[in-house]
């Protein structure tokens, strides 16, 4: 009995860091000033441009723009949607998934959705009890296993003064940055939806931030992250089984999630091109010129999928200074603290 109860609290332990706001410690840190690292290898990166812009921008599949479809039948056109249910666990227990097939030019970018652990799992066990905690665990090892660099991606997910000091930034930053930088708006901002947090705001945010997950942490982390969020926006995506006034619904609707899948799967494959092109790897410091030189990169593809133009990010663009001190600061151990 007491062994059980040994491994009850240390599942609780385990858990403690793992909830949706990973129980952080409130601290009061400035970015300070900024670090910029001129010995690099960008002399480097010139000689393999035009392999990648080949392999990956040219021949890629564009991104895609939930704000262009009217509805999911307007999608279904374009992306074949294939729902499932399968022997897939450990457990043998049959599990309802639903895939996304997007093809262009012979290229083809599937999605799968599978049932598991989604934002709401982590709230219960953050405020709930013991037992809540305990059935995360099983349910989600993944998340136990990798607390410590959810709760980084966690941070540089959100705008956090407390932490960094006034006017910390976040990857939703670097989309509206993104946005701000399109010069072409005259072929850009189609429809009113295009200027809307759904149209090329939200493309942006998806792609980019799971680019930048993808190359600071790693492609399955970048996974996790993208399904646990999409599981907690609509259930439904993995049945199929949509609710009239979801169809109907101008800002939440499965055609806005789907989207999100296929752009979250892009933004991955991108990354691991520009992990090869760029020499990144858990290791790498993230300079301002490295930061701006990813993120052209990024824009340069946005740029061919939607057949429009961008204003470059500099190295001395104040929001480049200070997402790179910032991954810098989270990757070095804070605000993280184990205590197991």
């Amino acid at each position: 009995m007491y062994r059980i109860a040994s491994l009850l609290i240390t599942s609780f332990l385990l858990i403690a860091y793992s909830g949706c706001n990973f129980f952080l410690q409130e601290q009061d840190i400035s970015l300070g000033s900024i670090r910029t690292d001129e010995q690099s290898v960008f002399e480097n990166y010139a000689r393999r441009d035009k392999e990648f812009y080949t392999n990956i921008i040219t021949n890629s599949i564009p991104v895609m723009l939930a704000s262009r479809y009217e509805t999911l039948n307007d999608f279904a056109n374009d992306v074949e949607i294939v729902y499932s249910n399968k022997k897939r666990n450990w457990f043998k227990r049959r599990v309802k998934s639903v895939a996304l097939n997007y093809e262009h030019r012979g290229c083809v970018i599937k999605a799968e959705l599978y049932e598991g652990v989604a934002q709401s799992d982590f709230v219960k066990s953050r405020d709930g009890g013991l037992m809540d905690r305990v059935h995360l665990i099983f349910k989600s090892p993944f998340a136990v296993a990798n607390r410590r660099e959810l709760n980084m991606v966690y941070m540089l997910s959100r705008r956090r003064p407390a932490y960094f000091g006034e006017g910390d930034v976040a990857f939703f930053d670097l989309a509206l940055a993104s946005v701000n930088n399109i010069s072409t708006a005259q072929f850009a901002f189609v429809s009113a939806r295009d200027s809307s947090e759904k149209g090329f705001l939200n493309t942006f945010n998806h792609t980019t931030s799971q680019a930048l997950i993808t190359s600071i942490f790693s492609e399955d982390l970048a996974d996790f992250v993208g399904d646990v969020h999409e599981r907690h926006n609509m259930p439904e995506l993995i049945t199929g089984q949509f609710k009239p006034e979801q169809l109907a619904d101008t800002n939440n609707n499965p055609v806005d999630n789907y989207v999100d899948m296929i752009n979250n799967q892009l933004g991955q494959r991108l990354a691991l091109s520009l992990n090869e092109k760029y020499m990144l790897n858990a290791a790498t410091i993230w300079t301002p010129e490295l930061l701006a030189a990813y993120l052209n990169d990024l824009q340069n593809y946005y740029a061919r999928s939607f057949k429009i133009r961008f204003r470059p990010f500099s190295a001395h663009d104040l929001i480049i200074q200070r997402f790179c001190k910032k991954i810098e600061v989270v990757r070095n151990g804070m605000p993280f603290k184990d205590e197991l």
